[in-house]
């Protein structure tokens, strides 16, 4: 069964202009959930609206939306009184500008979809937005309106389709400086940074997202496998937290001895602690040849 598209609507390029659907790239489908029940019956329990003065139960029908002027006032916002604020581009992702992924600030990336023509009258013109933009290498910018909200949407190739992001607006994120300002600025020496350097290079790897394994949700299918068959859930042993401290340069040079880099760490001193009694043309070359090999 084909995917259900979650929104239809245009791509337009200025004068260019097909339709389109949109598909979430992500799924919680996998993931293991649980429900709330009753313990004595093993029935599940079915969540109900309660109003907060009373403890009535509010049946659908009395639902409504307010918003909060203070505290415990609310004005009442009717569903056809929101239309009035409906935006133009409810239909359509009209692109607006070209920007270098570069520059996209990852935090502001914030959910996937993929974008695909809707029919075959659509592919031309689909395949023209999406070619010229794999020409220029760049991002393309658009507003969308998703559950009648305005996202900026980041559109880009992707495959024969194209990949579309959801953005946040500047409101919706804090400053940094706000968590970071207490942040001292200790003094680190030279070697500790070099040493820290190798452990990076030897944990170098390549993004590869086949490698991640989810092993809490690997782990909850077992226990809820183990628990439907009837068998006790052991609790395991709390881990005991090491009392001992060592100091940042020892563990450096423990984790280095642990992935088998302390010969090229000793090496690497050697090598500086020779070249500074070497003329200076010589050390040169050593140091050149070090970074070569490194």
């Amino acid at each position: 069964m084909a995917p259900r598209a979650y929104w239809k609507g245009t791509l337009k390029l200025s004068l260019v202009s097909c339709p389109v659907v949109l598909y979430p790239a992500t799924t919680a489908a996998e993931k293991t959930r649980f429900h709330m029940i009753n313990r004595e019956t093993g029935n599940r329990l079915k969540q109900q609206m309660v109003d907060a003065e009373t403890g009535d139960v509010v049946e659908s029908d009395q639902k409504g939306r307010g918003y909060e002027l203070r505290k415990g006032k609310y004005v009442e916002i009717e569903p056809e009184e929101l239309e009035a604020v409906q935006i133009e581009s409810n239909h359509t992702i009209d692109i607006e500008s070209f920007v270098p992924s570069e520059e996209i600030d990852q935090r502001y990336l914030n959910h996937p979809y993929y974008i695909a023509p809707d029919g075959k009258a659509a592919i031309d013109a689909f395949a023209v937005i999406r070619d010229a933009m794999k020409d220029q290498d760049r991002v393309a910018l658009a507003k969308i309106v998703l559950t009648n909200r305005e996202h900026i949407i980041a559109i880009e190739p992707l495959g024969k389709g194209l990949l579309g992001t959801t953005l946040r607006f500047p409101y919706e994120l804090r400053e940094e400086d706000e968590f970071f300002d207490d942040i001292k600025s200790p003094k680190i020496t030279k070697d500790m940074v070099e040493l820290a350097g190798h452990i990076l290079h030897t944990k170098a790897a390549h993004f590869d997202p086949s490698k991640f394994k989810d092993e809490y949700e690997t782990a909850l299918k077992a226990l809820v496998k183990r628990k439907a068959s009837g068998k006790t859930i052991e609790l395991p042993e709390p881990e005991e937290r090491p009392s001992n401290v060592v100091s940042l340069m020892d563990a450096l040079k423990q984790s280095l001895k642990g992935r088998g880099g302390k010969k090229t760490a000793a090496k690497s001193h050697a090598r500086r602690a020779t070249g500074r009694h070497r003329p200076a043309k010589k050390a040169h070359r050593s140091t050149a040849r070090h970074r070569k090999a490194g």
